[in-house]
């Protein structure tokens, strides 16, 4: 009996030292973490910290400094040419949220300007989603005009400081995809038709397909998915051949990074979508319109004829 009461002890000491153990890493995943360039000024520290938190009214949350050890460390395998002393300005802070809420990403104002020049907020989105992060809101902003590609360097580093480090091929895909989806948008912009949204729409609706065939899905299956998101997103008459094949290859690069086999990544591109187009109603409630409806059963009736007339019968609708 003692022996029992003795082991009975030990479990129960067991259990309170693993709980004890686990809480501050529950706590630390859930506390907002703000990530904080080196070459900011203490007063641009201040500026940024004020803007970033807005949104917390109050609430607790963390911060890290990003330098340029964490640019080589993050960005540079995807191809950038950062150095341990290049300069960081842009800053960033991600908040977990509940399960299936989605991505969510704002590009806030620091003192009335948005000093993110080319990077979009869709596009952190999307890149967001192949890193491997999900379920997260995330406010970025720049205490002066820079381009806003290695804002996400402080989330990769934010992930890593709390024990869950990103896939690095992930991270890659995710940064290159940033650069090509902002050249895109830069060489179509003020184009009739086109728009960012119209594009990063296409890309995430491209994503949901690919995980629904999964890690195996081929090259060509790819470009038909392309394709066919491409002509959904009505930007037929705006991509050429060379950014087309560019969305592919990244794309393939996605596939080839293992984002595929997050189980989670579906859901994810999905809810993606979904947030792109409700931000951009009237883009694409255009798309949606009686016109367009009376288009295409207006080619299906032609359709049916067609058929009709070739087997001399009645095809049923």
């Amino acid at each position: 009996m003692k022996k029992f009461i003795t082991l009975l002890t030990a479990m129960l000491l067991s259990v309170v030292a693993m709980i004890s153990f686990t809480k501050p890493v529950l706590a630390d995943d859930d506390t907002p973490v703000v990530t904080l360039g080196t070459s900011l000024t203490d007063a641009q520290k201040q500026g940024t910290l004020k803007t970033l938190t807005a949104p917390l009214n109050g609430g607790n949350y963390q911060t890290i400094t990003v330098t340029g050890s964490d640019l080589v460390k993050y960005l540079n395998p995807s191809g950038d040419n950062f150095t341990t002393s290049s300069g960081v300005w842009s800053s960033a802070m991600i908040q977990k949220t509940s399960s299936g809420s989605g991505i969510n990403v704002k590009i806030l104002d620091y003192d009335g300007k948005n000093n993110i020049t080319t990077i979009t907020a869709n596009q952190y989105k999307n890149a967001a989603l192949t890193a491997g992060i999900s379920d997260a809101n995330i406010y970025v902003t720049s205490a002066i005009p820079i381009d806003g590609s290695g804002a996400l360097a402080g989330v990769y580093a934010a992930y890593a400081k709390n024990g869950n480090a990103l896939n690095q091929k992930q991270v890659n895909a995710a940064q290159d995809e940033m650069n090509t989806l902002s050249g895109i948008t830069q060489d179509n912009k003020n184009k009739k038709g086109y728009s960012d949204a119209q594009l990063n729409n296409a890309v995430a609706g491209a994503k949901n397909e690919m995980a629904k065939q999964g890690q195996n899905i081929t090259d060509s299956q790819i470009r038909d998915i392309v394709n066919n998101q491409i002509n959904i997103n009505h930007l037929g008459d705006t991509i050429n051949n060379n950014q087309k094949n560019q969305i592919v290859n990244l794309l393939i690069e996605i596939r080839d990074s293992g984002a595929l086999k997050d189980g989670n990544f579906k859901q994810q591109a999905s809810k993606l979508s979904s947030q792109i187009q409700n931000g951009a109603k009237n883009i694409f409630n255009k798309f949606n319109t009686q016109e367009n409806r009376n288009w295409l059963q207006n080619l299906w009736d032609q359709i049916v004829k067609f058929f009709s007339g070739l087997f001399g019968g009645v095809i049923l609708n």
